[in-house]
């Protein structure tokens, strides 16, 4: 058994995003057969929950918009050109003792992410990128700005499926396992919608300053406020 989460596009919801956790059965392996078995089953526990449907976000996703939208497969707009969003996500990090390590930002993403370097340079303190310096708190803030950011060009393609006949009650990203990491493309794309359905997308990405302290100040005013019980499904 495994604890995995989905993400819930909710307005009322500290950063926008409803997180609901369940107990599946986890199929190990890293064939793609088996990464899917555990899609169906977490999608299948939240359904019996009301949580349905929902869109699996990586490259192990059935569906062809999921894997469209795995990081993986997007690039961001920078001062270095287009680049893989893991590149610019490793390459940003700023430690006590070196960084951020730019080169990262025209290798490919495996080796990004693996670099020895962001092992090596003692604690994370901050990410840096164009000029711009995001720090640790709220969480996830740098890595949801570099996905908003990847999919901002294609928010009219995407707000035809939100709005269309493609509502998702939720998001998932099977690889993502809360004990080990924070950032979740799965999140990001929840994030993503609930700024769309707020009409508050455009406002959020005028420009990463901005992002900061629309997001920082959205987190503390929800969480001074009792969670409603309505929320929007997609």
């Amino acid at each position: 058994m495994a604890e995995r989460p989905i993400f819930i596009p909710s307005v009322d919801s500290p950063g926008f995003v409803k997180v609901v956790s369940f107990d599946i059965p986890f199929a190990t392996g890293f064939a793609p057969v088996q990464k899917q078995k555990n899609v169906r089953s977490l999608h299948a526990a939240a359904a019996h929950d009301g949580y349905s449907p929902l869109l699996e976000i990586s490259s192990k996703s059935e569906e062809k918009a999921g894997r469209h939208l795995s990081a993986f497969h997007l690039k961001v707009d920078t001062a270095s050109g287009l680049i893989p969003l893991e590149n610019a996500f490793q390459g940003s990090k700023v430690f006590e003792h070196g960084g951020p390590y730019i080169d990262l930002y025209q290798t490919d993403p495996r080796s990004a992410k693996r670099d020895p370097r962001l092992k090596d340079s003692g604690r994370l303190v901050a990410f840096e990128l164009d000029g711009n310096e995001f720090p640790l708190q709220p969480s996830t803030v740098f890595y949801d700005w570099l996905y908003l950011n990847a999919i901002y060009p294609h928010r009219e393609w995407l707000r035809e499926r939100i709005d269309g006949s493609m509502r998702y009650a939720g998001y998932t990203d099977i690889e993502f396992n809360p004990n080990k990491s924070i950032n979740c493309q799965a999140k990001s794309c929840a994030l993503f919608v609930s700024l769309t359905r707020a009409g508050l997308l455009d406002k959020a990405m005028n420009s990463a300053e901005g992002f900061i302290a629309f997001m920082s100040e959205q987190i503390q005013l929800r969480r001074s406020q009792p969670e409603r019980a309505n929320q929007l499904h997609f």
